[in-house]
């Protein structure tokens, strides 16, 4: 991985634009190779040595191109000099598509590694997001979502138990099983904002306590405007971009 690593960056930066300085063409170039989705998130990265050596580079123009892309957290600095190679997955607002169909569009392959599938009453923040009494059944599932098994969001969904009955009929994908049954969601409601990560979060997320995720709390509805899911994600934000378009 490491030879081809290395052969990848060097044909992007004798690629990349000549009038810049060298330590942006190589942040370009390395740029390149991660955005083409061609070496998995995860990936280490040559150390600066090694990169120096072979690129026929200074170690500081190594050190200034990396320290770069760590800003704009396309790499990540684990364990002292260990650099890996982040993903970041783009997300449209402006479409109703599931956390497996974005994953799949950027070319990765989506998981889950479940945390827990339980029937119970609802909380009342769930009552209140899918229009629900005290007293009645809702199917709560919890699961780490992955990309290319490295671990990018922490999902809690709700639905009521019309709508599924057994958190077994439910596989790697929800709205697959939703879908076989005739409730695919088909329109939602959505609302984002910002919160340090957990303890908890920290432990599933692989991240530090108190790092930046994106939360969001989204209802989707049947054509009918039946309520169907209320899910909660929280995602890192070091791997997720929400795109927005905007027209006058």
């Amino acid at each position: 991985m490491g030879e081809d690593l290395l052969a990848l960056i060097g044909r992007e930066l004798k690629a990349a634009p000549q009038g810049q300085p060298l330590y942006k063409r190589l942040k370009t170039a390395i740029e390149t190779v991660i955005r083409s989705n061609t070496v998995r998130a995860g990936a280490v990265l040559p150390g600066e040595r090694t990169l120096a050596d072979a690129l026929s580079l200074s170690r500081v123009t190594v050190r200034k191109a990396l320290a770069l892309l760590e800003e704009e957290r396309l790499l990540n600095r684990r364990h002292g000099f260990r650099t890996e190679i982040g993903s970041r997955v783009e997300k449209s607002l402006s479409t109703l598509t599931s956390f497996s169909e974005d994953i799949v569009a950027r070319g990765l392959i989506p998981g889950c590694i479940w945390l827990s599938k339980e029937i119970g009453r609802p909380s009342p923040a769930e009552m209140m997001a899918l229009g629900v009494a005290g007293n009645s059944q809702i199917l709560r599932m919890k699961r780490i979502r992955t990309a290319d098994d490295v671990a990018i969001a922490v999902e809690t969904s709700t639905v009521p138990i019309r709508f599924i009955p057994s958190g077994d009929m439910v596989g790697a994908s929800l709205y697959e099983t939703l879908e076989a049954r005739g409730f695919l969601p088909q329109r939602a409601v959505q609302r984002m904002r910002s919160r340090g990560a957990s303890a908890q979060d920290a432990v599933h997320l692989h991240c530090e306590v108190g790092a930046p995720l994106l939360m969001t709390e989204r209802r989707c509805f049947l054509t009918d405007g039946q309520i169907v899911e209320f899910c909660e994600t929280r995602y890192k934000g070091e791997v997720y971009d929400f795109v927005f378009e905007l027209q006058r």
